[in-house]
């Protein structure tokens, strides 16, 4: 059977993968690909998709943005009161919808720390524990 789900929980889904994506493309790819020495990559990346850039340099606005829509996002999935209707056949399609939902919310928000410890805690933490 074909998930249906209402508008609104299919554009929260994808715009919370967009906005966590975001974040690890704009900051945890970069790192990645030059710790494996592949810098040339980031310089072709940085020059095919200039607005790469904007997402780096802005990235304190770009991970507060993020974190405010993710916590709205968790809310509407979360929120007191939310209840799926009565007949059976909506109600399982309601649950479905829902978890997938949650799957979604929670990967998102694994992403979103992944691209957080790479922004702001990688550098810090190499330079406490000493490392080149």
């Amino acid at each position: 059977m074909f998930l249906r789900s209402r508008p609104v929980d299919r554009f929260l889904s994808l715009a919370t993968l967009l906005f966590s994506g975001s974040t690890l493309i704009c900051c945890a790819l970069p790192i990645l690909l030059v710790s494996l020495g592949l810098g040339a990559g980031v310089a072709y990346l940085t020059d095919a998709m200039p607005w790469l850039v904007v997402f780096g340099r802005h990235k304190a606005w770009t991970f507060s943005i993020v974190s405010v829509y993710l916590l709205f996002t968790g809310w509407m999935i979360y929120r007191p009161g939310r209840a799926c209707p009565t007949d059976p056949e909506l109600a399982q399609l309601c649950l479905k919808a829902d978890r997938l939902n949650r799957i979604v919310l929670w990967s998102a928000t694994a992403i979103y720390a992944l691209g957080f410890f790479a922004a702001f805690l990688w550098y810090p933490l190499e330079r406490i524990l000493g490392v080149d």
